[in-house]
């Protein structure tokens, strides 16, 4: 369901569930570690796919179809703009001169994700001097949690770590990223109180161009009603507006699709960026290195030398707070169709014609089309 990375065309879930497959398939099994598991409760999960003997089937009809991209349509709220791999090397290319400014909102800031991924991930851009220099950049914490700015510096500072190099003091670092970070309690569904956050947005903005990125760290169930809200309430007048969003994207291809169609009613294709945080992790990362650009296993990496392969998932805590999201979607949900079958999709696709976003789905979608699951 959620193989892109960034962007995706709408409806490409739902054309690869109608799609038939390839041949030669490949054989995917699931299956639950015994091994791992921790008196919390975690445990582990396995997807092992054994390749067959044969050549590559050529892209058909129906593949062709699927990896297509479509043209978004034109809507009125935020100020979408073509994104170029450039704006992909260094975050402060978002704000190139001094009369612009860069707020990013984590829409559920008080969850488990926020503190443990998002806000690190953000700091860690800023110790490496990702984001945008001087004053132009301030990070907001949104969530129905009452909290002041205090209690959320404080509560993100425990997560913060200095995981790259000691080249500088990592406290005043950290003293000086908090200093950017603020918090606005409020409803997901409220119009109201997302103009709270964008009187809240202009303050910190000044008279400065206005570019906002809205990360959703929250459960889609309540994707459209942020969107909406955001839309409508708190969307840069005289900049762009971009929404990151979090898989996992539905329940299944028809929601996913459904979602999509929601969306779009407020943004345009290039606004949304659909991730799963997951291939943030270096190992993840490293994979395409890995595979492309290493004379040792490239020539290696086939069917003919390769018998089958074994991707564990291992984790040594519980659900930890979580409880309510996994009774909504389930573990298998959440972890093989979207972390598993992610990095399946990276060990499986063919060469990409480049590194542009669109290209690797492509390969992507080519190689889950092709798996017997």
């Amino acid at each position: 369901m959620a193989l892109s990375c960034m962007r995706c065309p709408a409806g490409a879930a739902a054309r690869r569930a109608a799609a038939p497959p390839l041949s030669p398939t490949a054989a995917v099994s699931f299956a639950r570690c015994g091994f791992g598991r921790s008196a919390a409760g975690g445990g582990c999960w396995r997807i092992q796919a054994v390749a067959p003997q044969g050549v590559k089937a050529p892209m058909d009809a129906n593949v062709k179809n699927a990896v297509t991209p479509t043209t978004p349509p034109k809507v009125e709220n935020g100020s979408p703009s073509e994104i170029t791999l450039d704006e992909f090397e260094d975050l402060s290319g978002l704000s190139k001169n001094d009369d612009s400014t860069v707020s990013i909102t984590v829409v559920g800031a008080s969850g488990d994700l926020a503190k443990k991924k998002i806000f690190p991930a953000l700091f860690a851009l800023y110790y490496e001097d990702c984001l945008p220099k001087a004053c132009h950049f301030t990070i907001f914490g949104y969530a129905r949690s009452k909290m002041t700015d205090a209690e959320l510096r404080n509560m993100v500072s425990k997560t913060l770590t200095c995981r790259i190099d000691k080249r500088e003091n990592c406290s005043e670092k950290m003293d000086e990223f908090l200093k950017r970070c603020f918090y606005h309690s409020g409803q997901y569904d409220s119009e109201e109180h997302f103009i709270d956050l964008d009187k809240k947005l202009k303050q910190h903005e000044g008279s400065r161009v206005s570019n906002r990125l809205f990360y959703l760290s929250i459960p889609p169930n309540i994707f459209l009603d942020v969107v909406k809200c955001a839309s409508k309430s708190a969307s840069s007048v005289n900049g762009w507006t971009r929404v990151i969003v979090e898989k996992p994207f539905g329940r299944d291809s028809e929601s996913s699709a459904a979602l999509t169609r929601g969306l779009k009613q407020y943004l345009v294709e290039d606004q949304i960026f659909r991730i799963d945080h997951y291939l943030g992790k270096e190992l993840v990362e490293n994979l395409s290195v890995l595979r492309f650009s290493n004379l040792v296993f490239e020539p290696l990496w086939s069917r003919q030398y390769i018998r089958n392969v074994q991707l564990i998932f291992s984790e040594d805590f519980g659900t930890e707070g979580r409880g309510g999201y996994f009774d909504s979607y389930g573990i298998i949900r959440d972890i093989m169709q979207n972390h598993l079958l992610q990095i399946l999709a990276l060990f499986a696709m063919e060469t990409p014609i480049s590194l542009e976003a669109e290209d690797i789905r492509n390969e992507k979608v080519c190689a889950m089309l092709q798996q017997q699951l």
